[in-house]
């Protein structure tokens, strides 16, 4: 018999050997041990607690553990317009906040004309996603870049502003710091979830996110949940070096 023998190809190559069997049980093994110690964690809050996945060290996570918890947030009688978003001038400036943020937030800025607040054309770099978008002013292209409240104005209401006058409300509503140009598309989607429903898909992003939104809600006594907090401290938790944003 030579080893050009169809049936010796057969017996050696087959896989139906002990010692076959027995690496194919291992590499079955640790995938399933790796799967489920992924997985687990995000859908086991206790879980998640023994295997140090909400555990977060460093600045943001201090002042995150300084915000008063509320599991009972109600959002009745919210009104998107009771915070006046985009209807006061910003400052001694005649612009509104819109076109504040773009000039903050894009690069290669063109103004509609000389001597105007307003942005004609420029380019984001997207923190949500990642992706470069050029903007140019204009009914059909203007949305796709859109200006968003870091902490959701619902967000903000259920969290303590249906406690607040019309003034500390319109304040919130046009404070820069709780805003960001960003992709129009993720903008809505995003809509007025919280960290716990929530994400950029840019992960590099995500630290700073969370840090930002921890930085609103201290600036304003806002509250968290605590599935809002726990998933705030499994994303701090990979970055301990974070800081607050600086107001």
């Amino acid at each position: 018999m030579t080893f050009s023998d169809p049936h010796f190809r057969r017996r050696r190559f087959n896989g139906s050997g002990p010692l076959e069997r027995l690496l194919i049980l291992l590499v079955i093994a640790v995938a399933v041990g790796i799967t489920i110690g992924l997985v687990l964690p995000k859908i086991s809050h206790p879980l998640g607690e023994l295997t140090g996945e909400y555990t977060a060290s460093g600045p943001a996570a201090q002042a995150l553990d300084g915000l008063t918890i509320d599991d009972h947030p109600s959002a009745a009688g919210y009104n998107r317009e009771d915070f006046g978003y985009n209807q006061t001038s910003v400052g001694n400036s005649s612009c509104n906040v819109r076109e504040h943020v773009l000039v903050r937030d894009l690069s290669d800025v063109v103004y509609k004309r000389r001597g105007s607040c307003q942005v004609k054309s420029g380019v984001l770099h997207d923190p949500y996603t990642g992706k470069t978008i050029h903007f140019l002013r204009g009914e059909k292209t203007s949305q796709a870049v859109q200006i968003d409240h870091v902490v959701a104005l619902q967000n903000a209401w259920q969290s303590g502003a249906k406690r607040w006058d019309a003034a500390k409300r319109y304040q919130y509503g046009n404070d820069m710091y709780n805003l960001l140009a960003v992709d129009g598309p993720t903008n809505e989607e995003k809509g007025s979830a919280s960290a716990a429903y929530w994400l950029p898909t840019n992960g590099s992003y995500r630290c700073g996110y969370v840090a930002r939104q921890i930085g609103v809600k201290e600036k304003y006594g806002l509250t968290v949940t605590s599935q809002e907090k726990r998933a705030m401290q499994a994303v701090l938790h990979g970055c301990p070096a974070q800081e607050v944003p600086k107001r």
